[in-house]
């Protein structure tokens, strides 16, 4: 059964930069567009990047803009989130999707998420 793995949150200074790594197992990712979604502390989930199957074609939320960089490695069944000039309100649960949308089909995949915390 497939499954998508997130990996590379964690704890870091406003300013500060990370990568977060959403890597699939038992399917090809290269197959679909993948979504980066956040949600924050009673706050709704919400899209924050989103790349087209070719990598091509790249969606980002305006807070995001100009800070996030979203790519994909097919050769290792990864889709990559940089992020720089982190910003406090850039915490939350970070997970990914087979989708650039918060409604997922029965095909879709999604992972549990990685925490990132940015303090002042």
């Amino acid at each position: 059964q497939g499954q998508l793995v997130e990996s590379g949150g964690g704890s870091v200074q406003a300013g500060g930069s990370l990568r977060l790594s959403c890597t699939a197992s038992g399917f090809t990712l290269s197959k679909y567009g993948v979504g980066w979604f956040r949600q924050a502390p009673e706050k709704e989930r919400e899209v924050v990047s989103c790349v087209g199957s070719s990598g091509t074609n790249t969606y980002y939320t305006d807070s995001v803009k100009g800070r996030f960089t979203i790519s994909r490695d097919d050769d290792k069944n990864t889709v990559y989130l940089q992020m720089d000039a982190l910003e406090v309100e850039d915490t939350a649960v970070y997970d990914c999707a087979t989708s650039c949308s918060s409604y997922l089909l029965p095909t879709d995949y999604r992972g549990r998420g990685t925490q990132v915390t940015v303090s002042s």
